[in-house]
């Protein structure tokens, strides 16, 4: 006679169970990775930074870059120093975009590709770190706003131009510095041109905005900038950099490493933000509620008095005589106080429960206060007695 089969109760976890447990963690992942291909995304499009000519962004410059182009601009794109200074020729326009982010060592060698190139050298934003050694006889003023402004200077590519939106850096020129000075803002200009020996002369703008692609179609913005960076058949347009290895090589290049941040390259920060937004992430599942209680059948029924004796052999393995007193004398407190008519709520206060407690037992022996507000026992003898007294008391106050 063949045996039924018995069910079996597998241990392996569910599919549901294995979800529950790992929905977080893949949540978490699913961002990152949507995080970083977005990121790529947005990094593989046209956007370069501000006055790249490669770059479409409102700040970017890719429109006069273009529009150059269609002159018969050749454009060579510089991102170091030695690529600009290797470019430039005498036919050719050297359009340094942040002149102040070069060192004292870059700034000297620049210089010397200036003077020999017999070309235009156009700085856009120069300031105090660059104009002693790039523009000499020129000084810094405190900048001013962005805004429409008129030539007020006899300089040809001004006059046609008309008005543009310059502003930024104001300069001042030495005495006896010739200069043609135009755009001025509260009386000094925004740019300043110094001709140099034969063709070479050296621009100063105080703001980029004429070469962004959003203010370029705006007053005479378009022409300016097409006239400054198109008198040559060559432009080179140099993006001075902090990676650029002419810089760590410079004595002085120590001072450009207060900004720290500035020396980590963009990528390994973004991967540090996205690190954190995971790290935020995943704490945040984890400290998740648990969810209400579940109540849960016990398999055997527990006595209270193995429940009490266990816990009391808790208490004496701890040496803790002094919660095994509290508990006592807590336990003692909440059932006198209806017994003595006082409310359970002040059971626990000598104000109240003890006057009661001398009103029902005026002739009692025992210490109501030190039984039932008292110290902790100093040995096990002293808790034994301890429980003994607090029965005698309970006892005494029923039968009163």
């Amino acid at each position: 006679m063949s045996r039924p089969a018995t069910a079996s109760t597998s241990t392996a976890p569910s599919a549901r169970r294995v979800w529950t447990r790992v929905r977080g963690a893949s949540l978490v992942v699913a961002l990152v990775l949507i995080g970083g291909i977005a990121l790529a995304t947005v990094r593989s499009t046209d956007s370069h930074g501000a006055l790249d000519p490669r770059s479409a962004d409102p700040s970017g410059s890719r429109a006069v870059a273009e529009l150059l182009k269609d002159r018969g601009v050749a454009i060579t794109l510089a991102t170091t120093l030695d690529e600009a200074t290797s470019a430039t020729r005498p036919d050719s326009t050297l359009l340094v975009t942040t002149p102040d982010l070069l060192t004292e060592t870059q700034q000297a060698t620049l210089r010397s590709a200036m003077a020999r190139s017999a070309g235009r050298t156009v700085l856009v934003g120069a300031g105090t770190a660059s104009l002693d050694t790039l523009a000499p006889g020129v000084t810094s003023a405190p900048s001013a706003s962005v805004r429409n402004l008129a030539p007020s200077c006899t300089l040809p590519a001004a006059t046609r131009a008309g008005s543009v939106d310059l502003g930024g850096e104001r300069y001042l020129t030495d005495p006896g510095t010739p200069a043609d000075t135009c755009y001025l803002s509260d009386g000094l200009p925004t740019l300043v041109r110094l001709p140099g020996s034969g063709t070479t002369d050296t621009v100063l703008l105080g703001s980029p905005d004429i070469f962004f692609n959003d203010r370029l179609d705006e007053q005479g913005n378009a022409s300016l900038a097409l006239q400054l960076l198109g008198s040559r058949t060559h432009l080179v347009w140099y993006l001075p950099s902090l990676a650029d290895a002419s810089a760590l090589t410079d004595d002085s290049a120590g001072d450009t490493t207060d900004d720290f941040l500035s020396l980590i390259p963009s990528g390994w920060l973004w991967g540090t933000l996205q690190l954190a937004i995971a790290a935020l992430l995943a704490a945040i599942w984890r400290g998740r509620r648990l969810g209400p209680l579940v109540t849960e059948r016990l398999p055997v029924a527990l006595r209270a008095s193995e429940a009490t004796e266990g816990r009391a052999r808790l208490y004496r393995k701890a040496d803790a005589r002094d919660r095994a007193a509290s508990v006592l004398r807590t336990a003692t407190r909440t059932r006198l106080a209806p017994l003595l008519g006082v409310a359970v709520q002040d059971a626990h206060s000598p104000e109240r429960l003890l006057p009661a407690l001398s009103a029902r037992l005026p002739d009692t022996t025992a210490a109501p206060r030190d039984l039932l507000f008292g110290p902790a026992p100093a040995d096990d003898a002293t808790l034994i007695r301890l429980a003994d007294q607090l029965d005698a008391l309970e006892r005494e106050v029923r039968t009163s």
